[in-house]
């Protein structure tokens, strides 16, 4: 028989169950496996393409490595290549390359990995994981959901939008589980392997070996099975040993399949998990951008020793929140609240590594200075947000004054009360008082009087103080040194950075500007009038009903943006489901909009809107039947959306933020398209995807439309930049963009729109998100292509930083410095931090041509590497050939 059997396990390493309850499962499973393995000769065993599995179980049993290192040696146990089994689309590209180079990395050091990108649970497949899975030393694939009806045999050519392919087998008939039901009754073996053998005929053809996954969730292996294998004259083997010994058309021959893989029509691929839990997908995506945008570089870049072991850990934490029933959100409460302190953590990391690298810079700052540092590739004029002391104008290094804007002013009288001045003395601990450094003290007609400032190499002795207090002084004052926010239009070079000061005496040589009482010709501010904010790059107008009109400088309008449409969801973590008879509620009751700031570097425009929401939905019976309505009771809702617009951004602003006291509903904000759509265009994980109006049905499950987006999606000409993944769908004409999504069970029995339940019906109340909820987006009308959105999304994601001065208040301010630039058509940065003594770049060309980047920065050699950081041969950095939508790594020193 042609059968060859692959025992394998599919472990979700956190799902239905917190991690640790699961890890005692996985504990007892290996050890299993090993014992069965040992005494069994002729037994191979695939555990489940990820490192996780062996990583977890050696913190356990640390003993059993040199078993593991043994079967992997000889074969017979196939580990990696992944760290884990991620979900694609709710992670950075880069998230995705670590994770690889962890698995295969860990797998190399107990024998090396399963040559095979397996790929067997994801909720569908991103576009360039072809190209990523080569780029790392891999031929193969192995998919299970999201591959479309146009496959009609076991294997094809997957190939990524630079054209890389590579083999991919499908798993057709059940999936990762197509064999599990071979040996479940051994009197019936030849009935089943008869049946199997027809079913598979129909997919591999007459004469190719027949894959036999013989497995499911977390199943341990079966003792005897070689004998049962034997008897059916089949052979086993893992996974990686099937598909390297066959001997089939090579890749350029079989039937191709281009970009994601996100068909309903073979498998359901749950598309629900883009937005459910969405603080988890926040959270995700601010400590993705902290690592990888902030520490790594400014680290490689400004930092002195290099901190690895604190990048490594920030990373870990990453990958394992990467997991695909881990950021999708689809566990219990008590997984997804695991899952979002390692993702709290991971961004801590980062910051603490941003942090001791700006501190280091800031040190040749003076205080009272500030430092402002640019995590973007190329030279950046822009708006940064600082605190100063004082009133005076802001300089730069050279004398010239900065354009500014006074946004806030700090409160100065801190404390004024009637006490015992003594026991105000015990708030003071050494210099520190309410958060502030002690720069003087008095006492007068009864009062002790302190002033504090944010800086202070002053010596204080509290003693002092003490002596000169009598028995009349009965008042206490603590009084704080002027402060401000300011807006400052700062000119920053390429991933470098520059400084700021007050000034009390402006150099003659200062530039001109158009805030704090200085001439406008040099540059445009933004004009606020009543309902209407304008740049001269973008007009933003407040219709009545809070919506707004944003005209761009080349004509193209958008009217009616920001609505707010609020409808049932009665499904689950995994699908959307509407009520049977659904109400949705887009109109408000009630409207306010007052101004907050007029310019001219930054305009700002509070609204309130006020809405009446179901409070929740009627279920008939119990939680396994549809609901049939939302129900009649409500809850007031006021959602606020602060509408800013700043000097020189082609976008306006949005933060949308409510304190959601409903449950099982969606909530979206939707923009009218100025122009018919019949696709959608969505960054994501290397890549610009195009996506039409339907998706592909076959299996069940109700395709949705409904598709993520990373960093920014464009339609019918209006893009939205965002923050995190975010779930959005083009709807009769417009754009709509998922800003919570509200269920109470991980999945439920019975969904309007999934015939199957896709996991245990547990409840999970926290997924019904409640609580205060905040949004943060940005909108911009452009003409033609989606060429203008990837850099407005580069500045909209990457906040310039603003880092108090640390030194002596003598130091002049230090000249602006370049770090690295990296620039060219559709050129983008995604990753730059050191290796081995090198300085390793990633770039992607995200463009449907090919171009040129240019890399400068102070390096003397450039050489090509893959995406495990192995070198390959000298390029030339100044000029450097990519394909269309080629990733490309290069090292540098």
């Amino acid at each position: 028989m042609r059968v060859v059997v692959v025992p394998h396990t599919h472990w979700d390493r956190e799902w239905y169950e917190p991690f640790q309850r699961f890890r005692l499962r996985l504990v007892a499973l290996m050890d299993e496996v090993l014992d069965t393995m040992e005494r069994e000769p002729a037994y191979h065993f695939t555990l489940d393409g990820q490192l996780a599995c062996v990583d977890d179980y050696l913190e356990v049993r640390p003993e059993a490595r040199d078993r593991i290192a043994a079967l992997v040696r000889e074969g017979r146990l196939a580990i990696g290549p992944w760290q884990i089994l991620l979900d694609e689309f709710l992670c950075s590209g880069e998230n995705i390359v670590r994770n690889l180079e962890l698995g295969m990395s860990r797998a190399d050091k107990l024998g090396g990995a399963m040559p095979v990108g397996y790929l067997p649970d994801m909720f569908g497949h991103t576009a360039q994981m072809p190209q990523i899975l080569r780029l790392a030393g891999l031929t193969h694939a192995c998919v299970y959901r999201g591959v479309p009806s146009s496959v009609v045999t076991d294997a094809f050519a997957w190939v990524a939008p630079d054209g890389t392919a590579v083999r991919t087998q499908y798993l057709p008939a059940g999936g990762y589980g197509n064999g599990a039901h071979l040996f479940e009754a051994p009197g019936q073996l030849e009935a089943r392997a008869e049946e199997f053998v027809a079913t598979m005929t129909r997919w591999q053809g007459e004469t190719a070996p027949l894959l036999a996954m013989y497995g499911t969730d977390h199943s341990a292996p079966v003792a005897g099975l070689p004998e049962m294998v034997a008897s059916l004259g089949a052979r086993m083997d893992t996974l990686s040993g099937y598909i390297t010994s066959l001997d089939g058309p090579a890749v350029e021959q079989l039937p191709r399949v281009e970009g994601e893989l996100r068909s309903h029509a073979r498998a359901n691929i749950l598309p629900g998990v883009i937005s459910v839990r969405a603080h988890v997908k926040q959270a995700m995506g601010r400590a993705e951008r902290m690592v990888e945008r902030y520490a790594e570089p400014l680290a490689a870049l400004w930092g002195e020793a290099w901190p690895g072991r604190f990048l490594d850990m920030a990373w870990w934490r990453l990958v394992d929140a990467s997991g695909h029933d881990s950021v999708t959100g689809c566990g219990v409460d008590d997984t997804a609240q695991q899952v979002a302190a390692r993702i709290a953590e991971a961004e801590h990391l980062g910051q603490a590594v941003r942090d001791m690298v700006t501190a280091r810079l800031a040190a040749a700052v003076p205080s009272g200075g500030i430092l402002v540092v640019n995590p973007s590739p190329f030279e950046r004029s822009g708006v940064v947000l600082v605190e100063v002391a004082g009133s005076d104008p802001l300089v730069d290094a050279s004398g010239a004054r900065v354009p500014s804007q006074t946004l806030e002013y700090a409160p100065t009288l801190l404390l004024d009360e009637e006490m015992d001045p003594r026991v105000a003395l015990t708030f003071v601990h050494g210099t520190e008082l309410y958060g502030q450094h002690v720069t003087g003290w008095s006492v007068a007609e009864g009062v002790l009087t302190f002033t504090v400032a944010r800086e202070s190499s002053a010596p204080f002795d509290v003693s002092e103080v003490a002596a000169a207090l009598t028995d009349d002084v009965t008042r206490v004052r603590i009084v704080a040194e002027p402060r401000r926010t300011v807006a400052a239009l700062v000119n920053t070079p390429a991933l470098g950075h520059t400084s700021l000061a007050p000034s009390t005496a402006p150099s003659a040589a200062q530039g001109t500007s158009a805030a704090e009482g200085v001439s406008s010709r040099a540059w445009e501010g933004v004009r606020a009038g009543e309902r209407v904010l304008d740049n001269g790059l973008l007009k933003v107008e407040i219709a009545a009903d809070g919506t707004l009109t944003l005209t761009g400088a080349d004509g193209v309008t958008v009217t009616g943006a920001g609505r707010i449409v609020d409808g049932g969801d009665v499904g689950d973590t995994y699908n959307y489901a509407p009520p049977a008879t659904d109400r949705l509620v887009s109109d408000p009751d009630d409207v306010e909009i007052t101004p907050v700031c007029t310019g001219p570097l930054v305009a700002a425009t509070d609204v309130r809107r006020v809405y009446r929401w179901p409070a929740d939905a009627q279920v008939e019976g119990t939680p396994e039947l549809p609901a049939a309505a939302r129900s009649d009771g409500t809850e007031e809702i006021v959602v606020g959306t602060r509408v800013e617009l700043r000097a020189g951004e082609p976008f306006v602003r949005l933060r949308v933020e409510f304190d959601n006291r409903c449950s099982d509903h969606r909530v979206r904000l939707h923009v009218p398209m100025p122009a018919p759509a019949t696709s959608s265009f969505a960054e994501g994980q290397f890549a610009v995807v195009e996506r039409g109006l339907t998706s592909e049905a076959g299996c069940g499950e109700t395709p949705l439309p409904t598709f993520p987006a990373s960093s920014w999606v464009s339609a019918g000409g209006v893009a939205a930049l965002l923050e995190h993944v975010t779930e959005y769908e083009l709807v009769d004409g417009e754009l709509a963009l998922t800003l919570l999504r509200s269920v109470g069970y991980l999945s439920r029995n019975r969904n309007a729109l999934r015939p199957e339940p896709a996991g245990p019906q547990l409840p999970t109340p926290a997924a019904q998100s409640r609580g205060l909820r905040t949004v943060n987006m940005a909108l911009m009308p452009h003409t033609g292509s989606w060429a203008a959105v990837p850099p407005a999304a580069e500045v909209f994601r990457h906040d310039l930083l603003a880092v108090p001065g640390a030194g002596e208040p003598s130091l002049p301010l230090p000249p602006a410095a370049a770090g690295l630039s990296v620039t060219g058509e559709g050129v983008v940065m995604t990753s730059l931090r050191e290796r081995d003594g090198w300085k390793e770049l990633r770039v992607v060309a995200m463009s449907d041509v090919d171009t040129v980047a240019t890399i400068e920065g102070a390096f003397t050699e450039a050489r090509s590497a893959d995406l495990r950081g192995r070198p390959g041969g000298p390029v030339d950095a100044s000029r450097l050939p990519l394909r269309a939508w080629e990733i490309a790594t290069i090292q540098l020193r």
